[in-house]
C-alpha cells in the first residue's frame, strides 16, 4: 500500500513540475447563481426565500449569526465536494499545477469574486476561514512599532480585544480603549468622527474599529472616521502614518459600498453572515502598502510560494497569496465562494441594501412606540444596518428570548459584558413577520 502510494504520488508530481494537469478530473463549474427573478418587488423577495432550505415552522430573525446555504451555494459546494470524494488527490495537483504555471484556478476564484464585487483588485484580497482568523493574522502581523500604540474602541467585539491582546501579551504592544458615543440610540455621525478626532495620538499606529456594533446595532461611519484618520496622516511622516483597520462582517452583504468608498485601510469580513457564502470562508483586503506593513503568520500553501521553496529560494508571491493561511481546508466551502457573490449580485446590491433598512426600520419604529421598551440601536439607517438591540423593561434578556422562541420566533441575545435582546430581519423574512415579532414582543 505505502509503495503504491509513493508511487502515485511520484507520478503526480511528475506532473505538477511539468506544468501539467490531469485534465477532466474533478473539473467542476461552479453555479451561476441564477434565479431568474421576478420582476416585480413582492415576487422578487418570495423567490429570493425560496432559494433557502428553512424551517417553516420558525421566525429566523438571527440570521446573521451563521448563515443557511441557498441553492446556488449549496450546488457549488456539492459539486466541488463530489469531485473531491472522486478523486481528491488528483484535484488537488491539479489545482496545483495551475497554481504554478500562473493560471486561474478554484483557489484564485474567490479573489476574483470578491474584487469584482467589491471593486477593487484580486491580489489585494487574502482567504480566511473567518472574520476572527482574519483579525488575528492582522493584528499577530501588523508591524506596530516601538513606543507605539493601537487605538480599538470599548464597542468592539471579542475577537478584536482578544486579537490585540494576545498581540500585547507577545511583545507589549500598547492597545488604548476609547469610547465613540455616550448613548448608541443618539450617536451621531459628528460625536463619533469628533471623539476619534480628539483621541488620536502622537503614537498611534493603527486604529482598529468594527462597522457594524452587534451589541448595540450601531453602524459606525467608516467613511468619515477614515477622513479623520487621513487628515491626520497629512501631518506625519509617510513611515509614521495610521492605518485604519475595520471588522467589516456585519455590513458585508447589506451596503451597497466598494472599498474607495470606505476609505479604510484594511478591511476584515467573514462571508458566511449576510452574505450568504459558504459556512468557514472570510476574506482580509488591503491596500497595497498596507499588505507591505503585516507579516503574515501561517505559511502559504499555494503554487508559487512552495515551488520557491523546493528550489530553496525564499518563499515569495502576491499579497493575496502570501497572507492566505495554507494547510488543507474546507476546500468545496471555500471554492463554492464564487456563487455567493453572484447570487448577491443578481439579486442586486442596492436593493439588498434596501430591503435590509426597510424591514429593520419597521421593526425599530414599532418597538419605539412600546411603552416598556429601550431601544439602543438608532432609527437613522446611515448609523445602521441589520441588527435592532433592546431591552424590555421588567423581563430578563435571557427570559424575553425563551419566551420569544416559544412562540416560534427566534432572536438572541448579544454577548457581551452589558447586553440587550436583538433581532435582525434580512432577505429572510418578510414584512409580516417583523410584525408578528412587534405583537410577540408587546404580548411579553
Amino acid at each position: 500500500m505505502n509503495l503504491k502510494r509513493r508511487h502515485f504520488m511520484r507520478l503526480a508530481g511528475a506532473a505538477v513540475v511539468g506544468g501539467g494537469c490531469a485534465h477532466g478530473v474533478g473539473a467542476v463549474t461552479s453555479s451561476s447563481g441564477t434565479m431568474q427573478l421576478a420582476s416585480s418587488s413582492t415576487d422578487k423577495w418570495a423567490r429570493v426565500r425560496a432559494e433557502f432550505d428553512q424551517d417553516p415552522a420558525y421566525s429566523n430573525l438571527t440570521g446573521f449569526l451563521l448563515t443557511p446555504h441557498p441553492r446556488p451555494v449549496r450546488e457549488a459546494i456539492a459539486a466541488h465536494r463530489d469531485a473531491l470524494d472522486k478523486n481528491p488527490a488528483m484535484v488537488l495537483e491539479e489545482q496545483f499545477a495551475l497554481a504554478i504555471a500562473g493560471k486561474d484556478n478554484f483557489t484564485t476564484a474567490p479573489r476574483t469574486a470578491a474584487a469584482r464585487f467589491l471593486s477593487a483588485q484580486p491580489e489585494e484580497f487574502a482567504l480566511t476561514d473567518s472574520t476572527t482568523m482574519g483579525l488575528g493574522l492582522v493584528y499577530g502581523g501588523f508591524r506596530i512599532g516601538a513606543g507605539k500604540e493601537v487605538l480599538t474602541t470599548a464597542h468592539d467585539h471579542y475577537s478584536t480585544h482578544e486579537a490585540l491582546r494576545l498581540r500585547t501579551a507577545k511583545d507589549g504592544v500598547k492597545v488604548r480603549k476609547i469610547a465613540l458615543y455616550a448613548d448608541p440610540s443618539r450617536a451621531t455621525v459628528d460625536e463619533i468622527a469628533h471623539n476619534l478626532e480628539r483621541e488620536i495620538a502622537r503614537d498611534t499606529r493603527v486604529v482598529a474599529a468594527t462597522w457594524v456594533h452587534s451589541s448595540t446595532g450601531v453602524k459606525l461611519p467608516i467613511r468619515a472616521m477614515a477622513d479623520v484618520v487621513a487628515a491626520a496622516n497629512r501631518k506625519r511622516a509617510a513611515d509614521d502614518r495610521i492605518w485604519f483597520v475595520v471588522d467589516g462582517v456585519h455590513g458585508f452583504g447589506i451596503e451597497n459600498v466598494t472599498m474607495a468608498d470606505l476609505g479604510c485601510d484594511v478591511f476584515v469580513a467573514g462571508c458566511h453572515k449576510w452574505l450568504f457564502g459558504p459556512r468557514g470562508t472570510g476574506i482580509v483586503w488591503a491596500r497595497r502598502e498596507a499588505w507591505d506593513q503585516i507579516t503574515p503568520t501561517i505559511p502559504a500553501f499555494d503554487g508559487p510560494p512552495i515551488a520557491a521553496w523546493m528550489q530553496n529560494k525564499v518563499p515569495v508571491a502576491s499579497f493575496a497569496v502570501m497572507h492566505t493561511p495554507g494547510g488543507f481546508h474546507s476546500f468545496e466551502h471555500r471554492w463554492a465562494l464564487p456563487a455567493a457573490f453572484a447570487f448577491q449580485s443578481e439579486i442586486g446590491r442596492a436593493d439588498i441594501q434596501a430591503r435590509v433598512h426597510e424591514l429593520n426600520t419597521r421593526l425599530k419604529q414599532g418597538l419605539g412606540k412600546m411603552d416598556r421598551i429601550r431601544l439602543h440601536t438608532p432609527v437613522d439607517p446611515n448609523l445602521s444596518a441589520g441588527i435592532t438591540c433592546f431591552e424590555i423593561r421588567g423581563i430578563g434578556n435571557e427570559a424575553a428570548v425563551k419566551r420569544l422562541l416559544e412562540r416560534k420566533i427566534i432572536a438572541s441575545v448579544s454577548p457581551y459584558a452589558v447586553s440587550y435582546v436583538r433581532l435582525a430581519p434580512g432577505l429572510l423574512n418578510t414584512p409580516q413577520q417583523v410584525d408578528e415579532a412587534l405583537a410577540a414582543v408587546a404580548a411579553l
